[in-house]
């Protein structure tokens, strides 16, 4: 089964993630089908903390792909933001 979920990347103390679709059986940090986004949760004000690419996520839940908590919660912060600018 394909999974939307954060990849863990960055540092100790300072962690950057990366959204991926990715089979489920993959390890967290390990192989991905697509990479479709970033969050960067430590990240200064006046630089740009998350970026989704909205169509391909879509395409990934229309083919069966589930959505993981985080990154249901980032969607929806993503394209709430989007609809302000």
């Amino acid at each position: 089964m394909v999974v939307i979920r954060l990849a863990r990347g960055g540092s100790k103390k300072r962690p950057f993630y990366t959204v991926v679709a990715a089979n489920s059986s993959d390890r967290r940090d390990g192989r991905f089908i697509e990479r479709l986004g970033f969050y960067n949760p430590v990240g200064g004000e006046g630089q740009e903390n998350l970026r989704l690419q909205l169509d391909r996520v879509q395409y990934w839940v229309d083919n069966g792909a589930q959505v993981s908590p985080a990154v249901a919660r980032l969607v929806k912060e993503y394209t709430k933001a989007q609809a302000a600018a």
